[in-house]
C-alpha cells in the first residue's frame, strides 16, 4: 500500500503523523539497526538515541505527475547496443548507480544511504517493541489508590468544560416543541375560522376578523419567546470513578561481584541489568527493583552501588538466593506480588554449593515466583552451577536459563528471556 507525504506548509502536526507512518514503514530495518546499536554502546549512553541509515532506493515515494500514457516502446538516438523489445539485464550482485552494496556506476556518481535520526524515545520504543515480564498477572484490588475513570452517562449539573453541546441542543429543541405545540395548534385554528368568515362574505374590517387576528399575532409572539436554550435544556457528560485491579511486581537482581569474574564478564553482567532496569522503567508503572551483589557474602545495595561498586572476593551463590528469599518473605507477599528475579554469573561457584543452591530454588525461590532467568557469562565451558540450574529447569517451566559469551549475545538474549508470549 503506497502513502503519500503531506508537505503542506503551517500544517497542524503533519510533520509527527509522517514520522510515524516512516518509522511503521521501515521498522524491520530499523529494529536491526537499534539492535546493532546496543551491542556497540558503552554502558553509560546505551539509552540514547540513534542515527540510522536506510538504502535510498528504498525511499521513493509515489508523486502524482502527467504521464504519457499507455505502454511506449522507443529507442533512444545514438543507442548502439539495443532494439524495441529487449529486456535490460539487472546489474550483478545488486548494483546499481551507486548505493547500497553494488558498485559504483559509470558515471562515477552514486546516492549515500538515507541517514534517519530516532530520538530517544523512539530509540527506546523500538528496542523493547514485543517484550515484556512473562506470566504477569493482575491480582490486587488497590481500593483508593487507582482508580479507572469511566463514562457514567449525563447529569443536569457539572462543569463548563463537560457540557454536551449535542444533547444539550437536542433537549433545546424538545423542549420549545412541547411548549410550544398548543400554541401553534390554536393558532392554527384560528387561522382556519378567519379564512371561514373571510370565504363567507365578511369583510376584513369586520371586528370579530380583527380580534381573531389580534388573537393570532399574540399566539405567535409568545413562540417567538420561548428561549432557544434554557438553563433547563443542559446536560453534562458524567463521569465515575472504579477500582480497577493492578499488578505490583518486583524485580530481584543478583549480580556475582566474585573474584572470577574479571572486569570484561562484570561489564557483560551490568549492560544485562542496565536492559532490564530500563525496560522495567519503560514499560511498568509500579515495579519495585531488588538489587542484590554476592561475592562470599551477599548484601542488598541500591542502585549505585550495584552498577558502580568493585567490591569482590570469594563465591557462594547460595548467600544471594538466601538473601534473596528472606527479602521477598519479609516485605513481598506472592499473593499480592508478581515476583521476578534474574540472576547473573560465570557460573563459577564453591565445590557443593551448587547443589545447595538447586536446592533453595526448588523448595523455596520458585514456589513464590513468577518468572526466574539465569544468564552464564562464559566462554568456557560451563559450571557446577549451570548443571545443577538445568535440574531446576527440567521442573520449572518458568525457569530460564541462557549462555552470553560476549557484548553481542546480551540483546538476543535478553529478548529471548522477555520475549511476548503467544495469547
Amino acid at each position: 500500500m503506497s502513502h503519500f507525504i503531506d508537505r503542506r506548509l503551517n500544517g497542524k502536526n503533519k510533520s509527527t503523523v509522517n514520522r510515524q507512518r516512516f518509522l511503521k514503514r521501515y521498522k524491520s530495518q530499523l529494529k536491526r539497526s537499534v539492535a546493532d546499536a546496543v551491542n556497540k554502546r558503552s554502558i553509560t549512553d546505551i539509552d540514547s538515541g540513534e542515527r540510522v541509515g536506510i538504502p535510498s532506493k528504498d525511499i521513493s515515494e509515489p508523486v502524482f505527475h502527467h504521464g504519457k500514457g499507455g505502454v511506449r516502446d522507443m529507442v533512444h538516438p545514438g543507442n548502439k547496443d539495443f532494439v524495441t523489445g529487449d529486456r535490460i539485464r539487472r546489474p550483478e550482485g545488486g548494483g546499481g548507480d551507486g548505493s547500497g552494496q553494488g558498485k559504483a556506476g559509470k558515471g562515477g556518481k552514486g546516492d549515500d544511504d538515507f541517514v534517519f535520526e530516532l530520538s530517544r524515545e523512539e530509540f527506546m520504543d523500538l528496542l523493547f517493541d514485543d517484550l515484556e515480564l512473562p506470566n504477569l498477572v493482575r491480582n490486587q484490588l488497590m481500593g483508593t489508590t487507582e482508580f479507572k475513570t469511566v463514562r457514567a452517562g449525563y447529569s443536569t449539573d457539572g462543569s463548563p468544560s463537560n457540557i454536551d453541546v449535542v444533547r444539550s441542543l437536542k433537549g433545546a429543541i424538545a423542549r420549545r416543541t412541547a411548549i410550544g405545540a398548543p400554541l401553534r395548534a390554536r393558532a392554527r385554528e384560528l387561522e382556519e375560522e378567519v379564512q371561514t368568515l373571510l370565504d363567507s362574505g365578511i369583510e376584513e374590517t369586520d371586528p370579530r376578523v380583527r380580534e381573531i387576528r389580534e388573537e393570532i399575532d399574540r399566539l405567535r409572539t409568545r413562540i417567538a419567546a420561548l428561549p432557544f436554550i434554557d438553563t433547563f435544556d443542559l446536560r453534562y457528560q458524567s463521569f465515575t470513578k472504579l477500582p480497577e485491579p493492578t499488578s505490583k511486581a518486583v524485580m530481584v537482581c543478583i549480580m556475582d561481584v566474585s573474584g572470577s569474574m574479571d572486569q570484561v564478564r562484570k561489564n557483560l553482567a551490568k549492560r544485562f541489568f542496565i536492559l532490564l532496569y530500563l525496560f522495567l522503567q519503560r514499560n511498568y508503572d509500579k515495579i519495585d527493583v531488588v538489587f542484590i551483589r554476592h561475592h562470599t557474602i551477599a548484601q542488598e545495595v541500591d542502585e549505585q552501588e550495584f552498577f558502580y561498586s568493585r567490591e569482590t572476593g570469594g563465591t557462594v551463590v547460595s548467600s544471594a538466593l538466601n538473601l534473596a528469599y528472606d527479602v521477598l518473605k519479609e516485605r513481598y507477599d506472592s499473593s499480592v506480588w508478581n515476583i521476578y528475579a534474574a540472576q547473573a554469573s560465570d557460573g563459577d561457584n564453591w565445590d557443593s554449593d551448587s547443589t545447595v543452591c538447586r536446592d533453595l530454588l526448588v523448595e523455596k525461590l520458585m514456589p513464590l515466583m513468577r518468572y526466574f532467568a539465569y544468564v552464564e557469562i562464559t566462554p568456557r565451558q560451563h559450571q557446577s552451577l549451570w548443571y545443577a540450574y538445568q535440574e531446576v529447569r527440567a521442573t520449572h517451566r518458568h525457569f530460564a536459563m541462557q549462555e552470553i559469551d560476549g557484548a553481542e549475545d546480551i540483546f538476543p538474549v535478553f529478548r529471548e528471556l522477555f520475549r511476548r508470549q503467544e495469547a
